[in-house]
């Protein structure tokens, strides 16, 4: 029988994203779920067979017609077993073999990854990465990492860990960062600290729009308000993204010496900022890289949005290397 269907999952520190594709890029059906409306990994385990058995009974599709499942997951994922190691977002999810456990339940291949190689996956085959064959994929948010395609194919690192780019240290003496290092990235551009910077710029000018958008309420402060500030040509807003761009423009000037990547995509929340973040960091990689890289690399935003995930965890499941 030609299998055609794969399911794919993010699963996410607040919200689980189901999503049924026909031939690895058509979506066909979408679940959502809260992630804490689970008390333990037990039963969400189990919501999550549930789900995807409920997918393919109300789409009459047999288990023989799906290529697989695919998850993708924030956390240390070990690919080859399937096995979490840890996850960033979700407490308790220490060393759970999830692809042996839903493998067992549902009767189909299970393949998990983390959450932004399987981003990276959808953004090399079908988003902004289509048609290069070496490229980094970053991702902004609570947290930075970031996927590789090198020569073709995703790199994970002989432990998984390849990507970590947010735990790139900036600055030897910088401020310490939750890996226990200190400078790193993620401590300067991480959404935490996007809000920091934005609260005393809009407390120091309340006649800004952020303090404004607010209504003088800085605590009520989000990168998304601090984006629409800047849409509306606020001063300290665009400082903000100014700012924040240069330190991942450092980070990232490093990652082009270092690789030569001929596109660099860039997706997340926080990617969201537009025109004055991403003219930001174009402007410190022309300062900052090697002159040859630097001139003929991509920077760009992502294209797939909220479906990154759940499309690349369906081409995880769906590659010709796991039928």
């Amino acid at each position: 029988m030609t299998r055609l269907y794969s399911i794919g999952i993010d699963l996410g520190g607040t919200n689980v994203k189901f999503a049924l594709i026909k031939n690895s890029k058509k979506v066909v059906d979408k679940r959502v779920l809260a992630t804490k409306d689970y008390k333990t990994k037990e039963e969400l385990i189990s919501q999550l067979a549930l789900t995807v058995s409920d997918i393919l009974r109300v789409n009459k599709i047999k288990r023989s017609g799906l290529t697989g499942l695919g998850i993708g997951a924030a956390g240390l994922v070990d690919f080859n077993r399937g096995f979490i190691h840890s996850l960033t977002n979700i407490k308790g999810w220490d060393n759970v073999p999830l692809g042996k456990i839903l493998s067992g339940k549902l009767k189909v291949k299970v393949f998990v990854d983390n959450d932004v190689n399987v981003v990276t996956l959808g953004e090399h085959k079908y988003g902004a990465g289509r048609g290069f064959d070496n490229l980094v994929c970053l991702t902004l948010g609570t947290g930075v990492g970031a996927g590789l395609i090198l020569n073709g194919s995703l790199y994970r690192g002989p432990s998984f860990t390849a990507g970590e780019v947010g735990h790139i240290p900036i600055n030897v003496r910088g401020p310490k960062c939750n890996c226990g290092g200190r400078g790193c990235l993620e401590r300067y551009v991480g959404n935490r600290y996007i809000i920091q910077m934005a609260k005393k710029l809009a407390a120091d000018n309340k006649q800004s729009k952020m303090y404004k958008l607010v209504e003088g309420k800085v605590n009520k402060l989000t990168p998304k308000i601090v984006s629409e500030a800047a849409r509306l040509k606020d001063k300290a807003a665009i400082q903000v993204w100014q700012k924040i761009g240069q330190y991942i423009g450092v980070a990232l000037s490093g990652l082009i010496n270092l690789l030569n990547p001929e596109i660099i995509i860039i997706g997340g929340g926080v990617s969201l900022a537009g025109k004055p973040l991403f003219d930001s960091i174009r402007k410190t990689v022309s300062k900052r890289a090697m002159p040859n890289p630097a001139s003929k690399v991509k920077i760009v935003p992502a294209k797939l949005g909220e479906d990154a995930g759940v499309i690349g965890a369906s081409i995880l499941a769906a590659s010709e290397k796991n039928k």
